[in-house]
């Protein structure tokens, strides 16, 4: 019964306002832990909203059109720099609110110029997107700048936190109300079958484009709120490709197939990373190794090894409902 219920409130089987009432029961604790809790607490889950975003994000598009981006480096820099550069004369929920529509411009004419591509073709586009901001941006800093890097105006941990944590709940019920939406039905027909839903009438391309952008908006909203914390940014911490990959394997790890999946993963991995970190200096060979298990062992995540045990225990149960039958 217990797992019954889990599924009906996390798989969508239950009415919407259970959704709601967790979703809003979880964010109110979360809004009271920096006047409770240590000073570290609110930065650990500071970094743990921030992969929670960029994992939802990234499993929004990818996991349901069935196009693997690795772009999500280029778009968390792209908030990280504006916020270097304009973050001293505006306020931060400016500078967040201008990192998201600029994230969001540059999905749009990256998914104009790229999503007619398929398969293979597109990821190495986005890989080589980061890569060429990245390049860019040490060329230009050395060029015209003459400086390495840029100084990022700080702001202390509790505004971090909230900020992140408005980021966080905006992006959770923006993917729930999109999954649910006729545009999100219609991406998951294009990762099914993409020539099928063209035939059906979705229109494939515009529908890939716009989800594409939309979820690089919180990306670069995070981006922008992250320099704060770190307070000196480069383009090889602006633009690191750990940030593309993370987000791929929290969700793989958490499971793509429910909204919660990559909230696990997220939560998983970075409490991992951060624990090995502060005990071994061997701690990427171990987590990387622990990764590479895990996912081996569970294809389908954490979710999906819960979804087939409830299948299993549905089928027993109807197996032994029949075998009772006169």
């Amino acid at each position: 019964m217990g797992l019954r219920l889990l599924k009906d409130a996390f798989w969508g089987a239950a009415p919407s306002r259970i959704q709601s009432a967790i979703i809003a029961a979880a964010i109110v604790v979360m809004a009271f832990i920096p006047g409770v809790a240590d000073t570290y607490t609110p930065l650990f889950l500071s970094w743990i909203m921030t992969y929670c975003v960029l994992s939802i994000s990234w499993s929004f598009f990818s996991g349901k059109a069935g196009y693997i981006s690795l772009a999500t480096a280029s778009f968390y820099g792209i908030g990280m720099y504006l916020q270097a550069i304009l973050g001293r004369q505006l306020p931060l929920w400016t500078t967040m609110i201008l990192a998201a529509v600029m994230a969001f411009a540059v999905g749009l004419i990256i998914g104009v110029v790229t999503l007619r591509l398929r398969g293979i073709y597109f990821t190495i586009f986005t890989f080589g997107l980061s890569l060429f901001l990245n390049r860019f941006m040490n060329w230009y800093e050395g060029a015209f700048t003459r400086t390495k890097g840029r100084m990022v105006k700080p702001y202390d941990n509790d505004t971090v936190f909230y900020a992140l944590l408005v980021v966080f709940a905006i992006t959770l019920i923006a993917v729930i109300i999109l999954n649910r939406s006729r545009f999100g039905l219609s991406l998951k027909c294009i990762g099914q079958n993409e020539d099928s839903a063209q035939h059906l009438g979705v229109r494939t391309t515009m529908t890939k484009v716009l989800a594409f952008a939309i979820t690089a908006a919180p990306v670069g909203a995070v981006g922008a709120v992250m320099s704060t914390k770190i307070g000196y940014i480069d383009p090889n911490t602006a633009f690191g490709l750990n940030t593309s990959f993370f987000p791929v394997l929290m969700a793989i790890f958490g499971g793509m197939s429910s909204t919660y999946g990559p909230i696990i993963g997220a939560v998983v991995f970075y409490a991992l990373q951060d624990y090995l970190l502060r005990v071994t200096n061997w701690h990427m060979i171990i987590f990387g190794a622990v990764m590479v298990v895990v996912i081996m062992l569970l294809p389908n995540g954490v979710f999906g090894v819960v979804d087939t045990i409830l299948r299993k225990r549905r089928s027993a149960g109807g197996g032994a409902e029949a075998s009772h039958q006169p």
